[in-house]
């Protein structure tokens, strides 16, 4: 990281919504693992593929507020910085609609996103896929791996190819994982 990203990111100002998101401290994710540090490895992510701008970090910390808490109050987010309408904009962008299924939610937004929807998207994915380790349904770990490939792929093909050969990398493994899980239970 070069001094000038170390000032950027020195600059942003993060605490704020850190403390929003600790709203989903508890809350257990479908595909494993805590929501809350979800977001933070989500940002994590961001970070370590160069991603630094705020709003992308900031919304990647928060990404998740408005489709998994019930009745969550958005003017939250709007309330705590000048960055907040843009933040919650991309938030919104990343939010599954609650008549879209899934298959139209990931096309929305390869079709449609803005490239920090996408990238905070494949971020987002990257997490997920990592914390596949933590579920034990082999019908939701290769659903999961096989929409990844479907959906995701070509989106980080578009952004970012170093998170798309991690992706792929996972991927694979997950591929592997549920490959030797189908010949234990033949054999079994």
């Amino acid at each position: 990281m070069t001094t000038e990203e170390m000032l950027r990111l020195k600059g942003t100002h993060l605490a704020p919504y850190i403390q929003l998101a600790t709203t989903l401290i508890g809350k257990i994710r479908e595909g494993g693992g805590n929501m809350f540090r979800h977001q933070l490895d989500t940002m994590a992510i961001l970070v370590d593929y160069g991603y630094i701008d705020s709003i992308i970090l900031k919304a990647a910390i928060t990404h998740d507020l408005i489709e998994d808490i019930p009745n969550f109050n958005h003017n939250l987010i709007l309330s705590i910085d000048y960055e907040s309408p843009v933040v919650y904009e991309l938030v919104l962008e990343v939010t599954r609609l609650p008549e879209e299924t899934k298959p139209e939610f990931l096309t929305r937004i390869r079709n449609t996103g803005s490239h920090y929807a996408k990238v905070l998207k494949v971020a987002d994915r990257i997490s997920n896929m990592i914390s596949l380790g933590y579920v034990n349904d082999p019908k939701f770990i290769k659903r999961y791996t096989e929409e990844t490939a479907e959906y995701i792929f070509p989106i980080a093909e578009e952004v970012d190819k170093s998170m798309l050969t991690e992706l792929q990398s996972l991927v694979d493994s997950r591929r592997k994982y549920m490959a030797l899980l189908e010949g234990n239970s033949r054999k079994g």
